[in-house]
């Protein structure tokens, strides 16, 4: 068999059923005759955010795969790359390389040396008869540690060389979580049973480790309440009693109030990064962090008591270890979940003027509201898109289920959101997927909607028009004044429509929830995609931004 065809062998072995491609590379041919189904997309960045969406949604068992050509193929993923390893992703990419005679040359791009800094490991194929142990070590690289981009460039000679068949032996790999050691986990069960006002932050890390259910029980046998980071949004379900919601740029009103007040955080899954898409720790806490990755102990925050091992192990851990100390006498204890119910409702108080507003240009936040209460969060898979849309969602939306939220930041890729949704569809089709973006995410890759539509994924893409761009930094330049450099145009439904979507404009916001009904009911009766373009004002008030 040919490099192509013992890739394509190797793939089909660990899983993989889709293969997100631009534009011309064998492998795409390979995989498609090998069974491996293309998802072609009409920009490298896109595709890129099409197989992170179908890791992240499937928490690493089905994993992304991204295939491109040299040069500009490669040049062109970079940024989608740089977002899944700023968001800890695992993804292979298969850049084709240039032949060997070429390789080396400047200035022809070398995805070895460009791809370095946003993966944890890329490798070439340099000989036909290595091909089985280097996509061994990568994907055993993205099953263990910290989750994050592999990458395999195929140079295009060796691609189509012959692998010998003795050469050729794949088995999987396994993971291998560890526990946390004995010592830290008994110093911090008893830091955390004897802190006053402890929060609990879950990571992204408690979603890749399958560790839900061990973090609501270790919540409600302490009656702890949890917030999450961005990237971990719904790895605790958000209506529980217990739940806080989201930190990030922006985070609801109960989460403030629990984390200015709280004397210990517990981060689990976390990497307690400082600045970015991320809150930052008021300072005066006791921090607990449970990490699979020692470089995040101390990286920006002194750490009290660090514990290294696998979410789900370390978490079930501390519940032994807590229910020594404690028993089960905190359980019927409802004070911290009347509080938190109490907080809410004082802080949606403050809001339910913007919530339920009817002007028009209607505000995005009856879009949230009236979106959250159509389409019940465990049947749906959310996601935002960088600045208002992040900012405006993340607060209120109340997720349900792990993986019913996909947050997203640390890199700041405006358009990611669409891929993103892409691929949940194509990992979860069961699932009603929404991607929630700006005019100006629309402008970067609103043209991928078409692909959505061209490969059948029925997704829901919401395009909340304010006719702006980058009005939550509410300063407008002289050159916007003079100029209108940040006036945007456009009938976005009108181009869905044209791409072979469904498609509706909406103004009046009595239409909101009929409108979700709608596409809803378009995606599983027709199987097509839909996009609803809602005309919105230029809101700029946010809740608690940059709180601490």
């Amino acid at each position: 068999m040919k490099t192509i065809d013992a890739i394509t062998e190797i793939l089909k072995r660990e899983g993989v059923q889709y293969l997100p491609c631009f534009p011309t590379t064998p492998v795409i041919e390979a995989a498609a005759e090998g069974g491996i189904r293309p998802i072609i997309c009409r920009q490298e960045r896109v595709g890129v955010g099409i197989a992170d969406g179908i890791s992240r949604v499937s928490n690493g068992d089905q994993m992304g795969v991204f295939a491109m050509q040299y040069g500009p193929g490669a040049e062109n993923a970079y940024p989608g790359v740089a977002t899944s390893y700023s968001d800890s992703v695992p993804i292979l990419l298969l850049p084709l390389g240039h032949p060997q005679e070429r390789a080396g040359i400047s200035p022809h791009y070398s995805s070895l040396k460009s791809y370095d800094d946003v993966t944890k490991h890329i490798e070439q194929v340099n000989n036909p008869d290595r091909t089985s142990d280097i996509m061994r070590r990568a994907f055993a690289g993205l099953r263990q540690g910290r989750p994050g981009p592999m990458a395999i460039e195929i140079p295009a000679d060796i691609a189509l060389e012959n692998v010998s068949e003795e050469s050729f032996y794949y088995v999987p790999s396994r993971p291998t979580p560890s526990q946390g050691a004995p010592a830290d986990i008994e110093a911090a069960a008893k830091a955390l049973c004897a802190a006053n006002y402890p929060v609990i932050m879950a990571g992204q890390g408690v979603m890749y480790a399958k560790a839900s259910d061990e973090l609501l029980e270790l919540a409600e046998l302490l009656q702890v309440p949890v917030c999450s980071t961005l990237l971990g949004k719904s790895a605790f379900p958000e209506v529980h009693p217990l739940a806080l919601g989201s930190t990030g740029p922006t985070m609801s009103g109960t989460a403030f109030h629990f984390i200015r007040r709280s004397d210990l955080m517990f981060g689990v899954g976390t990497s307690f990064t400082k600045h970015g898409m991320v809150m930052n720790i008021p300072p005066g806490k006791t921090l607990i962090q449970a990490t699979n990755d020692p470089t995040d102990i101390n990286k920006d925050y002194n750490i009290d008591l660090p514990i290294v091992g696998d979410a789900k192990l370390v978490l079930r851990q501390m519940i032994d270890a807590c229910r020594e100390i404690v028993g089960d006498s905190r359980k019927d204890d409802q004070a911290t979940a009347k509080e938190v119910a109490t907080e809410r409702e004082g802080w949606l108080g403050q809001w339910r003027a913007k919530l339920s507003d009817n002007s028009r240009p209607m505000t995005p936040y009856r879009v949230i509201w009236d979106f959250m209460h159509t389409i019940p969060p465990e049947e749906a898979i959310v996601t935002h898109d960088s600045g208002s849309p992040r900012d405006q969602i993340t607060p209120f939306y109340r997720s349900n289920g792990p993986r019913t939220y996909l947050g997203w930041g640390k890199s700041h890729g405006l358009g990611t959101g669409l891929g993103l949704t892409i691929g949940a569809k194509l990992s979860a089709p069961e699932k009603v997927c929404v991607n929630f973006m700006g005019d100006a995410a629309f402008g970067m890759v609103g043209l991928d909607f078409e692909t959505a539509v061209r490969s059948n994924v029925p997704i829901i893409t919401v395009v909340l028009n304010n006719s702006t761009m980058a009005v939550e930094t509410r300063q407008m330049a002289d050159s916007h004044r003079l100029y209108g450099t940040r006036d945007l145009g456009g009938n976005y439904a009108d181009l869905g429509k044209a791409m072979g979507g469904y498609a509706e404009r909406i103004e009046d916001p009595g239409q909101i929830s009929a409108a979700f009904t709608r596409a809803r009911k378009v995606t599983e009766d027709e199987g097509k995609a839909v996009l609803l373009e809602f005309i919105t004002s230029e809101e700029t008030e946010v809740s608690h931004r940059r709180a601490f």
